[in-house]
């Protein structure tokens, strides 16, 4: 055997070793040029509605990032506008879908849903979300605006100062507490269209509903934010795995609590039950609630008081042409 081409076809494959060991730390950060893997090019987008439990949810993923492989990026829009521009959805849609750099994704924002393909993208995003009983929510955010949590304590709130508790808002007829600002998880869930934002219309409730079981991968209730956090875990273990764990046992998760908050009286409940509103966001609140339970109960089981999720329960037969 020659010794000099001996020599040379040792130096190719040296060559060629750096060159797989450069391009397995192009992989590793997120630089090399050639196609994403089918499971890093995914995009999650949690548009969260407020005092929904959203933060404590949104922690886990910013605690599993670097373990999970996988980024976190906040949508802040000026003045928590939920709606955006035509120009900024256009400019939304092409970094979530070209932001290479940023795959796999999940993001999350004050945002109203955004339907992707009316911009024509190959591969939608995976939408998911969490629903809290309307009045719940509207009380929570009501002495939030007053009082502020325990997760930035020392920040000043738009209301701190005012003292009425919620009851007496209710009694006097103030505008922080009326019907329509319970309007918010339908519009949410409608999207940018204008008919979403028009206060009480049965078009933009019937469109949340529509979005909800066709556009969300899933969507979750506060009560009920662990079985959420499981289920999510069992289908999207790329981003979620160790999210039910880190949910029961971790710091964050059960964080933010609206300080100060007191409970409604039956009268002020009542009150507010009278409105044609509440009855819209109630039923859509049911109706996420129920297709919620409809998924959970197909997807563990209960035993001596614990949740199990199921093993697969589907497999493949007479598979033709054979191969031999």
């Amino acid at each position: 055997m020659d010794p000099a081409r001996t020599v040379v076809e040792l130096q190719r494959a040296i060559a060629r070793h750096e060159v797989r060991e450069i391009e397995q730390r192009h992989t590793m950060d997120g630089s090399r040029d050639s196609a994403l893997d089918e499971s890093d090019d995914v995009i999650i987008i949690y548009n969260r509605v407020p005092k929904t439990a959203s933060t404590s949810f949104t922690n886990i993923a910013y605690d599993l990032c670097v373990k999970n492989r996988f980024h976190v990026l906040h949508i802040n829009t000026t003045k928590n506008n939920p709606v955006m521009s035509l120009q900024d959805q256009v400019r939304f849609v092409k970094n979530v879908t070209s932001w290479r750099e940023m795959k796999p994704g999940f993001y999350h924002g004050h945002v109203a849903f955004l339907d992707f393909t009316k911009f024509g993208v190959k591969r939608k995003p995976i939408y998911i979300n969490v629903i809290r009983d309307p009045i719940e929510r509207l009380v929570s955010y009501y002495y939030f605006l007053r009082f502020g949590d325990d997760y930035r304590p020392g920040l000043r709130r738009r209301k701190q100062g005012d003292k009425k508790t919620f009851d007496e808002c209710v009694s006097t007829g103030g505008p922080d507490c009326a019907a329509e600002k319970l309007w918010l998880q339908i519009p949410f869930f409608c999207g940018h269209s204008s008919e979403c934002w028009n206060v009480g219309s049965r078009w933009a409730l019937d469109q949340a509903k529509y979005n909800l079981v066709n556009e969300y991968l899933l969507v979750g209730v506060t009560e009920e934010l662990e079985d959420f956090i499981m289920m999510l875990e069992a289908a999207l273990p790329r981003f979620f795995r160790g999210a039910t764990e880190l949910y029961r046992t971790g710091k964050k998760s059960h964080l933010r609590k609206t300080t100060e908050k007191k409970p409604p009286t039956k009268e002020s409940i009542t009150k507010l039950q009278q409105s044609d509103i509440w009855k819209m966001e109630n039923e859509f609140y049911e109706f996420a609630l129920e297709q919620f339970q409809f998924v959970r109960a197909h997807a563990v089981r209960e035993k001596d008081g614990e949740l199990y999720l199921l093993a697969q329960n589907f497999f493949y037969e007479k598979i033709y042409p054979k191969i031999n």
